[in-house]
């Protein structure tokens, strides 16, 4: 689409007034997300409240406009580019916290409300909510439903889907509907909160989430174990998975990851690789699943275990994990950031393949992540204007994805589909399983107007 129609401009103009956006700037300003991917929209639209979102639903529906919804935009699959062109429809006035139900362990939220914004209203009440990616300060709630967010705490916590309740939601057709609620027990009908959960605004436009909430611990505590080499870390995540202790988090770095650690202003002894595993409890109980913890990570290729017990020194150490990301930009200006998952027992093989794929190709890879959940970030770098290092490193990609699957595995624990992965789903699911996908989304999106083009591959590719 390469123009609006003069009917739809002028019934989401009188609709929003200043907030149907056309200008240069404001359409700049929604044409990307965190993976770079750049598209221009040809409106943005910014409601207040669930009417509004239905009537520009309809609008859209009415006059065949493609609508991308948009949170913060911090995604890395290029989920929220409107490629298709249309409009994005921006959640950012939507942005209230509708109650805090401390007795109920919930919160009713609409989707602009900022993750970092909920947890600090949240604080007083002695609870948080789970999720926590590593841009929890500025991501929102409603990216975190669109992508199924995780992030460390999910070792023990679950990643959102595990920590929503109910939701409210608008349909490609503009229909409302309403599923689950502020309890914890559901047997009635179809499971449509979790369905909605992680597809991506491909099903329907989120307006109102129930959030399941935890009580914040009363202590915490945290182990630095560094080993020989990668393989005696993974080998080590699978035995303190396998016993009874469960780890707030258990996060994976290899040699380069730590070299940027240093980097960073962590201090960090030269080794093959690390794992912080975090604990937490109540006073009387922490020692012991501490203990627990050191033990399993114990064993061929330990070099060093420490007990970090002082707030301000695991934080620096967080602090310069969750800053490993952006800091991979010192070894090269391209990066290609994938966030396959295998079973827990296979981490070391994924480890071992993902290493032999860096010698092969003769790029650096750097891997780290929630080994604990079997979810590593593995990190193709090379320099985009050096033709053979682009070619080398989009020739890895496929391997790594293949080498997941073949492990077992899938090709997203947290980021999603997005446009980054959705020409690899064919390898991950049989026909049968897209044409279901196909059928739900048909069912509640008949026009495919809502983020047409991402998360399904083409029709013709739906093969293995």
């Amino acid at each position: 689409m390469t123009c609006l129609p003069a009917a739809f401009d002028q019934t989401l103009s009188d609709l929003l007034g200043a907030h149907w956006r056309t200008d240069t700037a404001t359409l700049a300003a929604h044409a990307q997300d965190n993976s770079w991917r750049h598209a221009l929209p040809l409106g943005v639209a910014l409601p207040e409240d669930r009417a509004q979102v239905q009537a520009i639903v309809r609008a859209c529906r009415a006059h065949g406009v493609p609508l991308v919804g948009r949170g913060a935009g911090t995604g890395t699959t290029g989920a929220a580019v409107p490629v298709a062109g249309g409009i994005v429809l921006s959640f950012a006035r939507m942005n209230r916290i509708l109650a805090l139900r401390p007795g109920d362990r919930c919160a009713v939220v609409e989707p602009g409300v900022l993750n970092g914004d909920l947890q600090q209203a949240l604080m007083p009440h002695g609870l948080f909510w789970p999720p926590d990616p590593s841009s929890f300060e500025s991501c929102s709630i409603g990216g975190n439903l669109a992508t199924n967010a995780g992030g460390p705490r999910a070792v023990k916590y679950g990643t959102t889907r595990d920590n929503v309740l109910g939701l409210v939601a608008v349909t490609g057709a503009g229909e409302l509907i309403e599923c689950g609620g502020p309890w914890t027990k559901d047997a009635t009908g179809y499971d449509l909160t979790h369905l909605l959960v992680g597809s991506e605004g491909t099903l329907a436009l989120i307006v109102e989430a129930t959030l399941r909430l935890a009580p914040r611990p009363r202590a915490q505590a945290g182990l630095r174990v560094l080993y020989r080499d990668a393989s005696s870390a993974a080998a080590a995540v699978s035995r303190v998975m396998a016993q009874p202790a469960t780890p707030t988090t258990l996060e994976f770095m290899d040699a380069r990851s730590l070299e940027l650690l240093r980097g960073n202003g962590a201090q960090v002894p030269d080794a093959g690789a690390m794992l912080l595993i975090d604990a937490d409890g109540d006073d009387d109980t922490l020692p012991n699943i501490l203990h627990a913890l050191a033990q399993a990570a114990e064993g061929e290729g330990l070099l060093a275990l420490d007990v970090a017990m002082d707030g301000s020194a695991r934080e620096q150490l967080w602090a310069a994990r969750r800053a490993l990301s952006p800091a991979l930009r010192r070894i090269a200006p391209g990066k290609i950031n994938e966030d396959v998952v295998v079973p827990v027992s296979r981490i070391p093989e994924l480890v071992a393949g993902v290493q032999a794929l860096s010698a092969r190709f003769e790029l650096p890879i750097v891997t780290f992540g929630h080994a604990g959940n079997g979810n590593l970030h593995v990190n193709i770098l090379y320099h985009p204007d050096d033709a053979g290092q682009n070619a080398r490193a989009h020739a890895a990609l496929p391997e790594v994805f293949a080498l997941a699957l073949a492990l077992g595995g899938t090709l997203s624990g947290e980021h999603g589909i997005g446009l980054a992965k959705r020409a690899f789903m064919a390898q991950a699911f049989t026909p049968a399983t897209l044409a279901a996908m196909r059928a739900i989304k048909r069912a509640l999106d008949p026009d495919d107007i809502l983020n047409p083009g991402k998360v399904l591959p083409d029709a013709e590719a739906a093969h293995r």
